[in-house]
């Protein structure tokens, strides 16, 4: 059944996304992302694919879709230059880091990721990221990539296949794997050769240094690997985070770092190195510390995660709450203060490394690590740009990284990340400057992706389940702003079956604020729900009150007009 799904959503998908003849965006405000300025009043011509014409006062051909920009801004499309397609961004898809398998197993994740992979692409293209490189994962998706780049409500899709690596964890050890370990040169070149017929559009090699195996006595397969690699003409992403690891990833020959270097301070040397050999670096930022919010660092969920990521992988990132796992919780509820400090000091050594690099002229290109426990596909990439600024780069400077950088990482800056004759069509109209604040890149008025013209609010379906979801996210998470947003404003509250307890948002704010900031170990455990039409009825446990009260309920959400428009409780 599920090639002929496929299929047929790429058939709906071009019907609904036809391309004109040719598109004339009419007087827009440019941003150069090689200069950081801004071109006033220029036309942009689409025809097919392919940007044909800038400049001031272009005719439009017969039969073009003429698009009046006066008063918007017009940027290259964003690029996610890290991504991992086979993790989900939920509690069960790293079993190497939190092994639950016995509640979820593995391949249950990895079928929800296949199910659910058109909405998750569909929400890069609503966050303006119309590129995607996915450094590493099973031979699968190759095959998922050959098939989404034909589809025009997806962000293009670069990457490679299993990562050459110098460790394997044992939750890995599968028949498609997505990490191999090689033991030897002869290994390594044999898992390159074995990508070659997959056409992969680059190589990645996971350098992983340890006492029992340092990055020196690896360094001859990490070699062996690159020059296998460039041999077929062929760029390398290295995994090496250790500043010695990282060095000897570019003295090897490596065109791409795709982590920061967060043990120590970069130094002139690795400056040097990376500047001379053009390696792409990619910090990012904020992926290792969402590790931790499964332990309780609610604080790291952003509300771009709320409001925009797929729920329900979010929603599993609480699960430790009420699983039967009572040492891990009390283990990491104990480390939770530890985490949180080496998360700060990390943090800083890859924020001060990040613009060192930066302004000595190093190629720094976004990159979230998507897919990994607590970094969200899509909207994990707004809290990247975040953390970049508080490196210390400007709004320019990170646009610049997240456009024609990521282009410039994989080689292929002729082809796409600024907006230049020739290129593909990947536009974003924005309607306010992304210039003067870097969340303006999500107010899209339209987007251009390939050359399709595509309404940014069609590309999100924003389901009754999906509300019930979110609020329940947010619930857990004690943020009374993302936790109020799927409501209406004037939002029933009821006891089953009609009385009424209290009517409005304001209300509803005055007393789950007060809940949230007295509850420190709230928890609401979704034990069942059904769905029919615009009504969900959870069936909810909640914990965390004082003397470990336990409230069992039936909460009725009704859906009008997008919101949540009256919830009837119902309890034990």
């Amino acid at each position: 059944m599920r090639p002929i799904f496929i299929c047929l959503m790429l058939v709906i998908s071009i019907f609904c996304f036809s391309q004109n003849n040719a598109i004339l965006l009419q007087n827009g405000n440019l941003i150069d992302v090689l200069t950081g300025k801004i071109n006033n009043n220029v036309s942009i011509l689409i025809e097919g694919e392919k940007i044909t014409r800038i400049g001031k006062n272009i005719q439009a051909p017969r039969n073009a879709q003429t698009i009046d920009c006066q008063g918007k801004w017009l940027s290259p499309g964003l690029v996610d230059a890290h991504i991992h397609l086979f993790q989900s961004g939920g509690l069960y898809t790293r079993p190497d880091a939190f092994d639950l398998r016995k509640y979820v197993p593995y391949e249950q994740d990895q079928q929800w990721i296949l199910d659910n992979l058109n909405d998750l692409l569909r929400r890069y293209l609503r966050c303006g990221i119309t590129t995607v490189i996915d450094v590493g994962g099973p031979l699968r998706n190759y095959a998922l990539r050959d098939q989404y780049n034909q589809y025009p409500a997806s962000p293009k899709i670069y990457l490679t296949g299993p990562l050459v690596s110098t460790y394997q964890p044992e939750a890995f050890n599968l028949e498609d794997a997505p990490i191999v370990k090689v033991n030897s040169k002869e290994e390594a070149i044999a898992l390159v050769q074995k990508q070659l017929p997959y056409k992969p559009d680059f190589i990645k090699i996971w350098y992983i240094a340890s006492r029992n195996l340092t990055a020196e006595e690896n360094y001859e397969i990490i070699k062996a690997t690159i020059d296998e690699s460039h041999k077929h003409e062929l760029k390398v992403a290295v995994h090496a985070t250790q500043l010695n690891t990282a060095k000897l990833a570019v003295k090897a020959g490596a065109d791409i770092l795709v982590h920061s270097v967060d043990n120590l301070s970069v130094d002139e040397e690795f400056v040097k190195m990376l500047k001379d050999n053009q390696v792409a670096y990619i910090p990012t930022l904020v992926v290792s510390g969402n590790y931790s919010i499964p332990a309780g660092a609610n604080e790291r969920i952003s509300n771009y995660d709320f409001e925009l990521s797929n729920p329900f992988p979010l929603g599993s990132l609480f699960d430790l709450k009420h699983l039967d796992e009572p040492q891990m919780r009390a283990r990491m509820q104990e480390t939770l203060p530890a985490m949180r400090n080496r998360n700060t000091i990390r943090d800083s050594i890859m924020q001060n490394n990040l613009k060192r690099l930066f302004d000595t002229g190093a190629l720094v290109s976004t990159g979230t690590d998507a897919g990994n426990v607590g970094t969200m596909h899509a909207s994990s990439y707004f809290s990247e740009l975040q953390a970049m600024q508080e490196a210390g780069l400007t709004n320019a400077e990170i646009l610049k990284a997240s456009t024609i950088n990521g282009a410039k990482a994989l080689g292929k800056e002729a082809q796409f990340g600024s907006l230049e004759v020739g290129k593909r069509a990947d536009i974003l109209v924005l309607n306010t400057n992304p210039l003067e604040d870097l969340d303006n890149l999500l107010d899209l008025n339209y987007l251009l992706n390939r050359g399709h013209l595509i309404q940014p609010d069609t590309l999100i379906q924003v389901t009754p389940e999906i509300l019930a979801q979110q609020q329940l996210n947010a619930y857990n998470a004690r943020n009374i702003e993302a936790f109020l947003e799927p409501y209406s404003e004037d939002v029933e509250i009821y006891n089953f079956p009609n009385e009424l307890i209290y009517k409005g948002k304001e209300r509803m704010r005055t007393n789950y604020a007060n809940m949230f900031e007295n509850t420190p170990e709230l928890h609401c455990e979704l034990v069942n729900r059904i769905v029919l039409g615009n009504t969900v009825i959870d069936q909810e446990r909640v914990t965390g009150f004082p003397g470990d009260q336990v409230i069992e309920a039936i909460a009725i959400y009704k859906i009008e007009k997008g919101k949540i428009a009256q919830v009837y409780f119902l309890r034990k």
